[in-house]
């Protein structure tokens, strides 16, 4: 079944003082992107990232090669 209602995700690292992102990974297999949005502003934009771009940046994050914002 897919949905075009996203299933936010916010990160186990949330609890940081509030500089976090959420994201809705669902939509990537059906629609090909991630949706990003503020987890302060959860009625404000929304990115759309693709979901390859996505990977890779997960996949850089993973590796350490992104420092802290």
């Amino acid at each position: 079944m897919t949905t075009d209602s996203p299933r936010w995700f916010t990160s186990s690292y949330s609890n940081n003082g509030g500089q976090c992102v959420e994201v809705a990974v669902d939509l990537a297999a059906s629609r090909g992107v991630v949706p990003v949005r503020d987890s302060k502003d959860r009625g404000g934009p929304v990115l759309g990232v693709t979901a390859g771009a996505f990977a890779s940046f997960v996949a850089g994050v993973k590796a350490g090669r992104f420092g802290t914002v």
